[in-house]
């Protein structure tokens, strides 16, 4: 079976996607400005950056998401048909050109 990824900038799509993996919205300390949340990640069971996270809350990881003009590249299975919690945060630009290139 070979992997593929998708890209989505709907809300709904990528907290079902995350919460269906145990994944939790969260920031890594000290990469935001006061208030501001930092560098967005998701934190999934068993990750290795536990102690680097602070968990937020979904409307505030999206309002970010948002500002930053973010896309979600991700993955649904892996090669070997295992479900696959890779994702990455890229720009909606990178992400249209990519959808032109296929």
């Amino acid at each position: 079976m070979a992997s593929s990824s998708k890209t989505t900038t709907d809300h709904n799509q990528i907290r079902k996607w995350a919460e269906a993996r145990g994944g939790l919205p969260v920031t890594v300390r000290g990469t935001g400005d006061g208030d501001e949340p930092g560098v967005l990640r998701i934190d999934f069971p068993g990750g290795t950056g536990s102690d680097r996270f602070e968990e937020i809350a979904w409307d505030e990881w999206f309002e970010k998401f948002d500002e930053n003009n973010l896309a979600f590249l991700y993955q649904d299975h892996k090669a070997d048909g295992a479900e696959s919690t890779f994702f990455k945060l890229i720009s909606r630009e990178t992400a249209k050109e990519k959808e032109r290139g296929k």
